[in-house]
């Protein structure tokens, strides 16, 4: 007869505490919605004779900000999406470019707009780029909501950038901290305490 384990293990006190910190706000909700609306702009010009654009959006710090645009497209437009990481729940880049969920549908000689929530070393866009590439579609453009150039140690630029932003750690409108705060309508600079 099995004997049932005499002490349930406390699985929570093996966890690593949270380290403390507050989030100051860096661009605001307003902020971001005007700039939306000026880039969706910006790519409806460049796409005006498209068939049909196919956005895809880089997951999971994409997603508030491809909703946003998508709608602001006045362009027939198909959505898909793309899971790549090089970060898990760690504040820096591996630099080690992991595809975790590809794309459904066909994007050869169609049009395309890469949506990224931000470009920072620029390994992650890159290496996606390059597979995006070569399945040859007609056009392959990027649209990415904040870019830290002094980060940057790839020669990769969007086509369109939101904000340009000094080397902080962000939070918000999609972008997260290990899964936390991505929920935030604004853009915030994370400020730790310990």
């Amino acid at each position: 007869m099995p004997q049932a384990d005499p002490m349930p293990q406390d699985r929570t006190a093996a966890a690593a505490p949270a380290p403390r910190y507050v989030i100051d706000e860096m661009i605001s909700a307003k902020a971001i919605a005007a700039r939306v609306e000026t880039l969706a702009r910006e790519i409806t010009g460049h796409f005006r004779d498209t068939e049909k654009l196919v956005v895809v959006g880089l997951l999971r710090g994409s997603f508030v900000f491809i909703a946003d645009l998508v709608r602001e497209l006045p362009l027939p437009v198909e959505v898909d999406f793309l899971e790549a990481s090089s970060y898990g729940d760690a504040m820096t880049s591996s630099r080690e470019v992991r595809i975790l969920k590809d794309l459904r549908g066909e994007i050869a000689g169609r049009d395309v707009l890469v949506v990224e929530d931000i470009v920072d070393t620029g390994f992650t866009l890159q290496h996606v780029m390059a597979l995006l590439r070569s399945r040859g579609p007609r056009r392959l453009e990027i649209c990415a909501l904040l870019d830290k150039p002094s980060r940057r140690e790839v020669d990769i630029r969007a086509t369109w950038t939101g904000f340009e932003i000094p080397d902080e750690f962000v939070v918000g409108y999609g972008i997260d901290y290990a899964q936390r705060d991505r929920n935030l309508p604004h853009i915030g600079k994370v400020r730790f305490l310990d």
